[in-house]
């Protein structure tokens, strides 16, 4: 029982509150937290394996509280199906490959996605291009996920460019991950990186992110998503650049 007050699980709570907390303001990002801080302490496939139940059950949440579930899949079904192929067949990467190149993996995923967010412009996709583009970047999201545990790239940006309406958007967004976690746990499983204290954790996680999200949804009304967005961006890319050059240290 005194197991579940080490450093090492108190660690894995606070950053999951954390995590949480990012995802109740901005809407999304407890992934990407949680890979980015637990990647810092552990193997990315350790961190991936804890992320897998509290991101389900957030992003299901998420999925199931937007406005129009069945017109979201008939449109992005083919994107959804590339995320699937390619996170089980990227998954070999994180459960197989040294520990340090899944790492600089990561890190690059995490810095890339932040300087894009943070310098790029906007995007917008025709309708015309949608149709073959779609399971383009549902593949290169699957393979980008299965290696680092990160679901944003590239499929967020695409998401943003596709013009949907906020509520529309949040439920697409909630849509991908909740795909992307159910693929990453078939790939993890696959290739043997669950184990009962995975699972304990992981589950043990979820409170402590609900809470996070909890307080972060209130903090939203009294704070500039702007900023916060900006600064948030900023760690993500202090935690990617450490976790690129430490294997060279």
């Amino acid at each position: 029982m005194n197991d579940y007050f080490s450093p090492t699980v108190l660690i894995i709570a606070l950053t999951f509150f954390f995590a949480g907390g990012v995802k109740g303001v901005t809407g999304m990002g407890l992934p990407t937290v949680a890979m980015g801080i637990l990647g810092v302490v552990m193997s990315p496939v350790s961190a991936a394996s804890l992320l897998i139940i509290p991101s389900f059950v957030t992003n299901f949440w998420q999925l199931f509280t937007g406005p129009d579930f069945v017109s979201l899949i008939k449109r992005l079904w083919l994107m959804m199906l590339g995320i699937v192929v390619g996170t089980i067949a990227g998954s070999s990467l994180l459960t197989s490959a040294s520990t340090r190149w899944t790492g600089v993996g990561l890190g690059a995923a995490l810095v890339f996605y932040a300087v894009h967010s943070l310098l790029a412009k906007p995007l917008s996709v025709p309708a015309r291009k949608e149709r073959w583009l779609s399971p383009v970047i549902g593949l290169m999201t699957g393979v980008i996920t299965g290696g680092t545990g990160v679901f944003v790239i590239p499929a967020v940006p695409y998401l943003q460019a596709l013009g949907l309406s906020k509520d529309d958007l949040i439920q697409a967004l909630g849509l991908s991950f909740t795909i992307s976690t159910i693929a990453l746990t078939a790939g993890l499983a696959r290739g043997g990186a669950f184990h009962p204290g995975n699972i304990a954790l992981s589950t043990v996680a979820v409170v402590p992110a609900l809470l996070g999200m909890w307080g972060g949804t209130a903090i939203r009304k009294h704070i500039s998503i702007t900023t916060f967005r900006r600064w948030f961006l900023i760690l993500l890319v202090v935690l990617g650049l450490e976790l690129v050059v430490r294997p060279f240290f």
